[in-house]
This record gives structure tokens, C-alpha cells and sequence, in this order.
């Protein structure tokens, strides 16, 4: 059925149909960027498999996947920050807060069901997203200054309540640190709470308006809040989320290691926001997904495992990790670049 314009009024134009296809273009060209981490990935298990066939070994391989969980774990809740434009550096010390509170509740309640510990962790964790994000959100304190408060302050927390004491993997009971070593189907435990988060983290992103509206956030914070997004309860929200996956981590961390003190965690926060960049997540907020910045984390740890074999030596990790953020930092604008003439070639050309 076709429609004629009324006298006096220009025809409609198709400005949907134009937009849908600037957004397929610009998720064309990162997700080139995603697909570019997996190959290295994938060279890199070719590479270090070739030198030393056991490294696919069925025992390597659940070592693989555990080394990965909590960082992939971490990481979900950094990107949907970092998408934002903001930066969450507390995750180190909230999963060690987690990790100790976990120790604790099972040395006063020894036969605690594992659910009220998982619970318990992530608990701790929403409260302390909650600080951050209140202080970014409604005091409108730079997230990079807030967070990197609260990461001596989380800490400073957890060195006091740990007073010197060590929490053994003797003092947990015995279904609780089975689960950090019991599999389904190969796949380990720990593993399946990694996959179960990304799934849901990816698919919330993609689906659901408030998911959506996360990125126009990190594209342009002030356009985003003239049309009518709650910029501050969005951010507020991400904050949250990074700080409960943080918590989630903690109880994952106790349930594989076992050994916890007011330690556990330090430093991982840089690893995280290195995960991420790597996966494909702009530093500058507005772009990638959680799936890239998993396989990011996937490519760190594998990189830890790989050059040892690689008889490399371990001060080579850092550099090549450094080489790589550079190279994922020039990448973005590059892309970037691109996407935006894709954009101006198209609107001249609909002018």
C-alpha cells in the first residue's frame, strides 16, 4: 500500500530504517575486534599445544577454565561500568572482604548451607557497590577517585576485621570446598556460576531498554540525560552490579582456595579493568559487550598458563599485558574513526 505526501508537507523520510543500519554497521566493525581476540586466543592454545601436548590435558584444561572463572566473574561487572564511561577499581578489595566474610560465617555457623554463604558474599558486595554508587551518582564524584578510595578503604576494612588471622581450608566444610573441585559434564563448578553470569549480563545488555540505555550513557552522559534517561540511577545500578558480581567472586575465590587472609584479592582490579579494555570494552565508555571482555579475561589467563610452558619468563606477562591494552586502546579509535565516517558518509549521502 503506498501513500502520496499532502500538499505543503515533505514526504517522510526513513530515518529508522537509516539508524538500524548505522547500528548494524558500527556492531559489524567491533564485533571484527571481538573475533580477532579469539583467534589470538586460539593461537596462542595452538602454539603453547604444539610445545607441550599436555598443556590440553584433560587436568589443564578444568585448571584453564578454573584459572578464568572469577576473573571472567569480575569482569562481567567491570564492563557494564566501564560502558557507562566510569570505572569500578574495588573489586580487588570487595572480593576480599567477600572471600574473608565467607571464611568467617562458616567458622561461627559450621553447617551454613552453601546458598546462605553465596548470599551472605554477594550481600556484602551490593552494600559496598551501593557506597560507590551513591557517591558517584548522587554526589557526582568522579568514579575513578571514588572507587579508588573505597579500594584502601574496603581493604583497610578487611586487614582490620582479619587482624592477622588466617582462615584454612580446615575450617570449611567439606561440601562447600568440593564445590570448588566437582564437575558437570568436564565443566567445573566455579565454571558454570561464570557462564550463568555472562549469559545474564549479555543478554540483559542486548534486550532490555535500561540494558540499552547504558550505552547511550557512556556515548554521551549529556544527551543521554536531555533525552530523558536517569543517568544517575543507571549508573548507580552498574556500580551495584560490580560490586554484587565482586561479592560473587569473593565466595568463588574461598570455594577454590580455601587459605584466605585480609590479602586475598590485591591487585586484581588492574587485571580487571586490563581484561576488559583487551575484550573490547572503549575505555571511553558507549561500546562492547560483556562477551568480548570475557574473552579478554579468557586471553589474560591463558597467557599466565601459556608462558610458562612457553619456558618465557613470567616479567614478560606484564609487558605483554601493557602491549596489549595499547594496542586495544589504538584499536578503539581506530574502529571508532571508522564508525564515524561510515556515519558522516551516510548522512551526506542521504542529504
Amino acid at each position: 500500500m503506498t501513500t502520496t505526501a499532502r500538499a505543503g508537507q515533505a514526504p517522510s523520510a526513513p530515518p529508522p530504517a537509516t539508524t538500524r543500519g548505522d547500528s548494524r554497521a558500527a556492531r559489524r566493525l567491533f564485533a571484527v575486534r571481538e573475533l580477532g581476540i579469539g583467534l589470538a586466543l586460539v593461537l596462542l592454545v595452538a602454539v603453547t599445544t604444539a610445545v607441550n601436548p599436555r598443556f590440553l590435558s584433560g587436568q589443564s584444561r578444568k585448571d584453564l577454565m578454573l584459572g578464568a572463572t572469577i576473573l571472567v566473574v569480575l569482569v562481567v561487572g567491570q564492563a557494564i561500568v566501564i560502558i557507562t564511561r566510569n570505572v569500578d577499581l574495588s573489586v580487588g578489595s570487595v572480593l576480599g572482604l567477600s572471600a574473608f566474610a565467607t571464611g568467617k560465617l562458616f567458622l561461627a555457623l559450621p553447617d551454613a548451607p552453601i546458598v546462605l554463604a553465596v548470599l551472605a558474599g554477594v550481600g556484602l558486595g551490593v552494600l559496598c557497590g551501593a557506597v560507590n554508587g551513591a557517591l558517584i551518582a548522587v554526589a557526582r564524584v568522579p568514579a575513578l577517585v571514588v572507587t579508588l578510595g573505597t579500594l584502601y578503604m574496603f581493604r583497610g576494612f578487611d586487614y582490620s576485621w582479619a587482624a592477622g588471622q588466617q582462615i584454612n581450608a580446615a575450617d570449611m566444610p567439606s561440601g562447600f570446598k568440593d564445590m570448588g573441585t566437582a564437575t558437570v559434564l568436564g565443566v567445573p563448578v566455579l565454571a558454570l556460576f561464570a557462564i550463568v553470569v555472562l549469559l545474564v549480563a549479555g543478554y540483559y545488555l542486548r534486550s532490555y531498554r535500561s540494558g540499552r540505555e547504558l550505552y547511550a550513557i557512556g556515548s554521551d552522559p549529556a544527551a543521554a540525560r536531555l533525552s530523558g534517561i536517569p543517568v544517575g540511577r543507571r549508573v548507580f545500578a552498574a556500580m551495584v552490579v560490580s560490586g554484587a558480581l565482586a561479592g560473587l567472586a569473593g565466595v568463588l575465590y574461598a570455594a577454590r582456595f580455601g587459605t584466605l587472609d585480609a590479602a586475598a584479592g590485591s591487585g586484581m582490579e588492574l587485571n580487571v579493568v586490563a581484561a576488559a579494555v583487551v575484550g573490547g570494552v572503549a575505555i571511553f565508555g558507549g561500546s562492547g559487550s560483556v562477551y568480548g571482555a570475557a574473552l579478554g579475561a579468557l586471553l589474560l589467563s591463558t597467557i599466565g598458563s601459556a608462558l610458562p610452558v612457553l619456558r618465557i619468563d613470567p616479567f614478560w606477562q606484564q609487558t605483554v599485558v601493557g602491549a596489549l591494552i595499547l594496542t586495544a586502546i589504538g584499536l578503539d579509535r581506530v574502529l571508532a574513526a571508522r564508525v564515524a565516517r561510515r556515519l558522516r558518509g551516510r548522512k551526506a549521502r542521504g542529504a
